[in-house]
């Protein structure tokens, strides 16, 4: 029978829903996380009967034919970059960005990479990195002695030393946008890589147009919505038990033709 076939493979496209909403859940409090949606797309279909062809000779052609639709399957797993909430943190290395645009850093082997997560701190050198260590791009560096660091919306970074009655400019930040955000391959620990799809990185400073603003001591929340998350999860969870109905039902429907051949 090809519905159990057909249900199975609705069983596997709601697993892969429900795999997807639960990563979704789990990184609620993620540092600018972004959501994914599965999308799924019909399977191939079994022609019984062609439209569009003649039933017999000198007959009008049939208007419609007869197909059969063999199941679905996973055709994406989309990443949505929809701004998240800014939350105050009070931290002066804590950097938002309100808008389009990527933070560089540089990742193992010194490879550019792309993030939207600004918690960054300093190192033993005084140089502006993530939580996991990677050096901002391009780099930032705080001369000893700074007792306040003030970032502008334009991404200037300025430093007051305690020797010094002024602020001293120590640097300027970059963003970069991509023409197909969705395109970026995620990395995990927030971080996103050029590929093909997402095209290359076109650099520019904050603020300006169809760039973000800085805001520091802000940090972009996650844009998972916890009560659409729950909902998805429940739609999920009914499709599959409807699936697995089908299954039953399937196979009490092959179970009657076997006991009939006996």
């Amino acid at each position: 029978m090809k519905s159990l076939a057909i249900a199975a493979t609705g069983m596997n496209a709601q697993q892969t829903n429900i795999e997807v909403i639960a990563n979704n859940i789990a990184n609620i409090n993620s540092t600018s996380y972004k959501r994914a949606r599965a999308e799924f797309t019909d399977l191939f279909y079994q022609m019984d009967r062609m439209q569009g062809v003649a039933n017999v000779n000198g007959s009008s052609p049939i208007p419609e034919g007869a197909n059969l639709g063999l199941g679905v399957k996973s055709a994406a797993i989309r990443k949505l970059h929809i701004q998240g909430a800014l939350t105050q943190t009070g931290n002066p290395y804590d950097l938002a960005i309100n808008g389009r645009g990527w933070f560089q850093v540089l990742g193992p082997n010194n490879e550019v990479q792309y993030t939207r997560a600004g918690s960054f701190n300093t190192n033993a050198n005084g140089q502006l990195v993530t939580i996991d260590g990677y050096l901002l791009d391009p780099a930032i560096t705080v001369p000893q002695g700074t007792v306040q660091v003030t970032v502008n919306q334009t991404g200037q970074v300025f430093a007051k030393l305690d020797t010094e009655i002024n602020p001293r400019q120590i640097g300027q930040l970059n963003l970069a946008n991509f023409a197909n955000e969705a395109g970026l391959e995620p990395l995990g620990s927030n971080l996103y890589r050029e590929t093909t799809a997402s095209g290359t990185p076109v650099v520019g400073l904050p603020g300006d147009s169809g760039y973000g603003k800085i805001n520091q001591q802000y940090l972009e929340a996650s844009n998972v919505d916890p009560v659409k998350e729950i909902t998805e999860l429940i739609s999920a969870q009914r499709a599959y038990e409807m699936n697995a109905k089908v299954i039953q039902a399937s196979d009490e429907m092959a179970s009657t033709v076997s006991k009939g051949l006996r």
